[in-house]
């Protein structure tokens, strides 16, 4: 197989500056990592190194806007993306009194449709060409709902929900979808997260749940995220496990092993926690 060009979002910083680097520093690949701000490029500019320039190349994309994607994959040599990893996302902890509507639309504008905006414009030629991938950076709280994370986890539910239903349609095409669900990660996207949730003004919570959600919630979340969340490099590394305890191992022709909760005849997407060596 020739090299294959990835286009990877959300690569200012976290999981895509770690995916990004990873698939740069592998034969093979061809890495457009793309970041709403260029402003922002530096830390990815020092952990690409010599594959700067030349196995990774930096491009503005704004997942939030239909023109910025159209114009980052136009420029592109024939709108070719092999593979779409779809990674850009924003995270809101909180009572839901304390929350507005309008930030919510914001959280699904960028964690829903900035993923849907990104699939309509590169599916299409993938259809074509009989042949693509996308991997969709979703969340253990696409699969389980959690305590004051009720919109964040409704957005990634709202991912899996069109995962799972486009992964029909795809595999007709021969275009496969893997949805990753890692848990705890500690990027400055969870830091930036939890410096906002100490912020946030509880006038509109009645007293229990502000308690519990200031004595309770956030030390103890912090406590679990200090003990037991994988940094971004882990998440970008290779899953070589062979642990069927939680679903099956698979093995596509093109692709080496990942972990899967339901096997390919399902006709769902695969599953892994990891992004790692899923191409």
């Amino acid at each position: 197989m020739g090299t294959r060009r990835v286009l990877v979002t959300g690569c200012s910083s976290g999981i895509g500056l770690a995916v990004a680097v990873r698939l740069a520093k592998e034969r093979g690949f061809k890495v457009v990592a793309t970041m709403r701000n260029l402003g922002k490029r530096e830390p990815l500019e020092r952990a690409a190194g010599d594959t700067l320039n030349r196995s990774l190349e930096i491009r503005q994309l704004d997942a939030c806007c239909e023109d910025s994607i159209r114009e980052c994959v136009d420029s592109l040599q024939d709108r070719r993306v092999d593979v779409l990893v779809s990674n850009a996302g924003v995270g809101m902890i909180g009572p839901l009194e304390c929350q507005s509507v309008s930030e919510m639309q914001e959280l699904f504008d960028t964690n829903f449709f900035g993923l849907v905006r990104l699939v309509k414009e590169v599916l299409p030629d993938m259809k074509q060409r009989q042949s693509g991938h996308i991997v969709v950076m979703s969340s253990v709280m696409g699969i389980q709902g959690l305590l004051f994370n009720d919109v964040y986890s409704a957005s990634k539910f709202a991912v899996e929900g069109f995962c799972e239903s486009l992964a029909v349609q795809a595999m007709k095409f021969n275009v496969k979808m893997i949805l990753v669900e890692p848990g705890p990660v500690g990027t400055e996207f969870e830091r930036k997260v939890y410096e906002d949730a100490e912020k946030m003004d509880l006038a509109r919570a009645d007293e229990e749940t502000a308690r519990i959600f200031r004595e309770i919630y956030l030390p103890y979340s912090r406590k679990v995220f200090n003990s037991l969340a994988q940094t971004p490099e882990e998440i970008a590394e290779p899953n070589t496990s062979t642990d069927h305890s939680e679903g099956a191992s698979v093995s596509p022709p093109d692709q080496p092993r990942v972990h899967a909760h339901d096997c390919p005849e399902a006709r769902r997407p695969y599953r892994s926690s990891t992004p790692g060596h899923l191409l």
